[in-house]
């Protein structure tokens, strides 16, 4: 989770979200942040963005046996990619009430009727990862 607070802090217009993924063997095979913003891309979440890079790297759509680790819970778009991408774990930090689909609003990721349930760790350094979106948001709003 800190290899993704130090991606989600790095500077950029977007809203902090970092997100790494990592194969079996703890080898990082992507680190991002949001994109939206610098790419006009409205599916440029930290963990599609990760996604993809991993992909690329193993040279295939089916992360079996990678972890995603990102700084908020994932969104449904990005809930859903991850388990159709049959990640083995997901970690998040900071819980998202009004558009987490990881518990939030809703348990895409843990759906009886999905062929794949990726095992989830929520919470980790939640407070970490909250503030950071919180003074990101204070300093827009402000």
């Amino acid at each position: 989770m800190r290899r993704a607070l130090a991606v989600a802090g790095s500077t950029g217009s977007d809203v902090p979200v970092g997100a790494v993924v990592f194969d079996a063997d703890g080898r990082e095979l992507g680190s991002v942040r949001n994109e939206r913003e610098a790419t006009g891309d409205p599916t440029a979440h930290a963990e599609i963005v990760a996604l993809r890079a991993a992909a690329a790297a193993l040279g295939t759509w089916r992360l079996a046996g990678c972890t995603l680790v990102v700084t908020l819970e994932p969104c449904t778009m990005c809930a859903g990619a991850l388990v159709l991408a049959r990640l083995d774990r997901l970690v998040f930090g900071a819980w998202e009430p009004k558009t987490g689909a990881v518990g939030s609003l809703w348990d895409v990721v843990r759906d009886r009727r999905l062929n794949h349930r990726p095992e989830v760790y929520p919470g980790v350094l939640a407070s970490e990862c909250a503030a950071l979106l919180r003074d990101f948001f204070d300093g827009h709003r402000g």
